[in-house]
């Protein structure tokens, strides 16, 4: 029996170097300049430190550009409103969406199920496996998911005859 499983991954050296990227374009940026702006990746996402909230929103700006141009889509970007940390500085938190949340596994599921293309689609941990005995089929499943416009950025993965 053919399947394929639905998957959210980030290809996290990518978003490592869009965010050296755009580290190194606040620094040298002229609009920038002695507002302390810093990018850096932590355990719990992508922090942007400024002494505004403008630049912040400005240093997220650019951050999305450098992910984008890395091939990485925005939807796996949760950002927050930047919010004072002490003093005259603001921080905005960027969490990193990754694997299927089981709400959007039950909606895919869903989908397949009402659909007229007799797959079968099971909810695995973060990932949704869809089989049938057509490859044909398959594809179709994987376009009809694909129409849909999801809150995560979804991927294809093993697929196997």
């Amino acid at each position: 029996m053919a399947s394929f499983d639905v998957v959210s991954k980030l290809d996290h050296h990518e978003v490592d170097n869009a965010i050296d990227q755009a580290r190194r374009e606040v620094v040298n940026r002229f609009d920038f300049k002695g507002t302390d702006t810093e990018i850096e990746k932590t355990e719990e996402g992508i922090v942007i430190r400024s002494t505004s909230d403008s630049r912040c929103v400005a240093a997220l700006d650019v951050l999305q550009t450098k992910i984008l141009r890395r091939g990485v889509s925005l939807k796996a970007l949760d950002a927050e409103e930047p919010k004072p940390a002490g003093g005259k500085n603001f921080r905005q938190l960027i969490k990193l969406r990754e694997g299927i949340e089981t709400e959007l596994a039950k909606k895919i599921v869903k989908l397949l199920k009402d659909s007229n293309l007799k797959v079968q689609g099971a909810i695995q941990g973060d990932v949704v496996r869809v089989s049938h005995k057509k490859r044909d089929v398959l594809q179709e499943a994987i376009a009809l998911i694909k129409e849909q416009d999801y809150e995560a950025p979804l991927q294809f993965q093993n697929f196997r005859d």
